[in-house]
C-alpha cells in the first residue's frame, strides 16, 4: 500500500529531507572536485607551454641579443656599451614576457563557478524545502 506524500509524517518529511541534503552535498562535493580537476588541467598545460616557449625562446633570444651587441660594436662603439643595450633591451622584453605569463594564469580561473552556482540553488531549494 503507497501512502500519500501529504499523509507523511513530520519526522517522516525531515527524515526525506536530511537524506536528499546529503545527497545533494555529496553530488556538490563530486562537482567542485571534477571542476576544480579540469581547471587544474588547464593550467598545467598552458604552464608547460609557457615554460617550452620560454626555452625555445631563450635560444632564439640570445643568437639575436649577440647579433645586437655585433653591430653596435661594428657601428662603433665599445663591446661593453653594446652588451649593456643589449642586456637592457633582452631585460625590457622579458619583463613583458614575465607580466603576460602571469596574467594568464589569473587567479579567477580557478574558481569553480558552475558548483558556486548550484550551492547557491541548492541553498533557496532548502530554503523552500524548510517552509
Amino acid at each position: 500500500m503507497s501512502r500519500n506524500a501529504d499523509d507523511r509524517t513530520v519526522g517522516e518529511m525531515f527524515a526525506e529531507l536530511s537524506r536528499e541534503t546529503r545527497t545533494l552535498i555529496q553530488q556538490e562535493v563530486q562537482l567542485a572536485k571534477t571542476e576544480l580537476s579540469e581547471n587544474a588541467a588547464k593550467m598545467a598545460k598552458g604552464a608547460a607551454m609557457i615554460v617550452g616557449g620560454g626555452l625555445i625562446a631563450y635560444g632564439g633570444l640570445l643568437a639575436v641579443i649577440a647579433a645586437i651587441v655585433l653591430v653596435l660594436i661594428v657601428f662603433g662603439l665599445p663591446p661593453w656599451v653594446g652588451a649593456l643595450l643589449g642586456g637592457l633591451v633582452a631585460a625590457a622584453i622579458g619583463y613583458l614576457l614575465i607580466r603576460a605569463g602571469l596574467a594568464a594564469l589569473k587567479p579567477q580561473e580557478l574558481l569553480p563557478r558552475k558548483t558556486i552556482e548550484t550551492l547557491k540553488e541548492d541553498a533557496q531549494w532548502l530554503k523552500a524545502q524548510a517552509r
